[in-house]
């Protein structure tokens, strides 16, 4: 967490003597600040870091990726003039036991539109979604646990 709150020092610094306090000169700065982390990270010692921001930025760019896609499925299937949704309620068997990882992956699907988590099964190891376009009920399981929990897994474990 320490690298981290350097980074944002770093961006933040940045954006200061750049005399542009907007959001693409800030994230300028934090690559410019994670650049110069990883070229010292033998100085600092903390290589988990450097593993973790990318993983982050991949579940970031995958749930904009889900969440576009998603979006336009949606748009066309308000504007069909025939429906083609085909909403089921599925459970989800999950692999992740973590409370903060399954509370960001239940958000996560529900942000997505079209998506909603109604449950997560007392024990934590399933949760039910209700979803408006399914054919198969094992390829959606296969895509939340191959997309949105792989991602979430690697990101904050």
């Amino acid at each position: 967490m320490g690298l981290f709150l350097l980074n944002i020092l770093l961006a933040i610094s940045w954006s200061a003597l750049t005399g542009s306090a907007t959001l693409l000169n800030f994230f300028a700065g934090f690559v410019i600040g994670y650049a110069a982390l990883a070229l010292s990270h033998p100085l600092l010692g903390d290589r988990e870091y450097f593993r973790r921001v990318p993983r982050v930025l991949s579940l970031i760019l995958f749930f904009l990726r889900e969440l576009v896609l998603s979006s336009l499925l949606a748009v066309y299937e308000v504007l069909s003039p025939k429906l083609h949704s085909r909403p089921r309620i599925v459970r989800v068997p999950l692999e992740i036991r973590d409370h903060n990882q399954i509370l960001v992956l239940a958000n996560l699907i529900s942000l997505t539109p079209g998506t909603l988590v109604l449950d997560v099964s007392p024990d934590n190891d399933a949760i039910t979604v209700h979803t408006m376009f399914v054919d198969d009920p094992e390829a959606f399981r296969r895509d939340i646990r191959d997309g949105f929990e792989k991602r979430v897994r690697e990101a904050m474990s």
